[in-house]
Order: C-alpha cells, then sequence, then structure tokens
C-alpha cells in the first residue's frame, strides 16, 4: 500500500476528518491575515549532494484537457513524475485519471486545489488575470476542496500543495502550511504556462542544474509542451539525470 493510501471503509471517516481541518483553517485564516504584501513565485529546488544528478519533474493539471503524448512517454521512458490536479481537471478528465492510477508506482496525484484560484487574498486583487480570494476562508475551500475529490478518486491523502500561477501571498502561506500542507515551489518553469513552442521548451530544460524541479502542464494537448519535453527529458536521461518524485525528496527554498 502506497504512502497515506486508506482502505475505501476508511475514506468516509476522512472526509470527517477534512470537513474539521476545514473549520480550523477557516478561523486560522481570519487571525492570521494581516497588511496585503506583495505576492511572490515561490522556488524551490531538490536538496542533493553534489554529485547526484537528480531532478524532479511536476506536471500541472490545471482545467482543460489531457496531453496523453506526455504520460505514455513517461511510461515509456520510466519517469516518474508528481501531477498537481484540480477538482476542475479530474472530473472533465476520468480516464485520465485511471490511467495516472494505473501507474502509481510512477505518478503521484497532489492537489493543485478546487477551482484553480490563485494564492492571494483580499477583494479585486488578480495575478495574471486570474481572480485571488476575497479572504482566508476562500483559500481554505480552495486547497481543501482539491484534495477531498483527489481522496475520493484515489484513496490517496495527498499533502502537497501547488496554487495556481505558483504566486502566493505570505498571508496565504501561512494559512497553506497551517493546515499540514507542503508547497510545491519549483526552479524550472519548462513551458511558460504551456504557451512555449517545443523547441523552446527542449532548450530550457538543457539549462537544468543537480537538484532542479521542472515545472510543465499536462493540461493542453495542442501546445508544444508534449514535443518538447520529449526532447528534453531523453537528452537528460542520456546525461545520467535520474528523476524522483516530490515525496522521495526534502526541498529548500532558493533565495
Amino acid at each position: 500500500m502506497r504512502r497515506n493510501e486508506i482502505r475505501p471503509g476508511k475514506r468516509k471517516l476522512l472526509l470527517m476528518n477534512l470537513s474539521r481541518v476545514s473549520r480550523f483553517g477557516i478561523a486560522l485564516a481570519i487571525v492570521c491575515l494581516s497588511a496585503q504584501a506583495k505576492p511572490v513565485e515561490l522556488h524551490h529546488r531538490l536538496l542533493v549532494t553534489a554529485d547526484d544528478r537528480t531532478l524532479a519533474l511536476t506536471l500541472d493539471a490545471c482545467g482543460g484537457g489531457f496531453d496523453r503524448s506526455i504520460i505514455d512517454f513517461l511510461i515509456m521512458h520510466r519517469i516518474p513524475a508528481t501531477v498537481f490536479v484540480t477538482r476542475r481537471w479530474i472530473r472533465r478528465n476520468v480516464p485520465a485519471m485511471k490511467m495516472l492510477r494505473q501507474h502509481n508506482d510512477l505518478f503521484e496525484i497532489e492537489d493543485h486545489g478546487l477551482n484553480h484560484v490563485p494564492a492571494i487574498i483580499g477583494p479585486g486583487r488578480q495575478v495574471y488575470g486570474l481572480n485571488g480570494h476575497r479572504n482566508g476562508a476562500g483559500l481554505v475551500r480552495e486547497v481543501l476542496g482539491g484534495a477531498a475529490e483527489i481522496t475520493r478518486q484515489t484513496g490517496v491523502v495527498p499533502h502537497w500543495y501547488r496554487a495556481a500561477t505558483g504566486v502566493y501571498d505570505p498571508d496565504a502561506v501561512k494559512i497553506i502550511e497551517g493546515m499540514g500542507y507542503r508547497i510545491a515551489g519549483f526552479s524550472v518553469n519548462a513551458d511558460g504556462g504551456a504557451r512555449l513552442p517545443a523547441a523552446a521548451i527542449a532548450k530550457r530544460l538543457t539549462h537544468v542544474v543537480n537538484g532542479d524541479i521542472i515545472l510543465a502542464h499536462v493540461n493542453q494537448p495542442s501546445s508544444g509542451t508534449g514535443e518538447g519535453l520529449a526532447l528534453g527529458l531523453s537528452a537528460l536521461q542520456r546525461q545520467g539525470f535520474r528523476f524522483v518524485l516530490l515525496d522521495q525528496s526534502q526541498i529548500h527554498a532558493l533565495e
């Protein structure tokens, strides 16, 4: 049984516990909100030794569809990936979730939220054109709503969280970590939000270094991400890099 996996008979109890955590989180949100500070993109890297040649691949599934070519490639080349999914994406892509679950030795499924709302707090605030949360309670619902759906679908409790856009208010970080989640930043944005062409993605991956956490997207099948990752990851494997799941790793913040 995988880490944190629960038997079907215990899922109801888990969801009751999530409800209690939700009430705690809402209270925490109200207590720790302070003056608005500029949101920041969190950058993390794996904690590795100098000769490890170890990387982590993370894939975001925000909304939209499913780029099966990426998952087929990873299965063929035995490259593990941590996949951050929203509830919105799960419900639109049931076969994709089934495929990921069938290969749970390669893919861990973690929390990207309920509806892909950024972790910024305050009426009218936006980042990259996406509205944030009016208050901390909204952020709590976003985090726990995504986690509850993942647990219902997989029987595994997520404990990593990545917010939409990867940008966070300092208060949002306190709320998320106060609920017991680890925030997953990154050090290499491989596909620029699934907007870059394949050649540009492959080129970005030529610059990775030992310990990098790579971010790309698995929800845009018409983008260049699938081809770009195939080119870039194949080259990295030939150079002797190996890939690990976040759950197999320790991470540290970059200055």
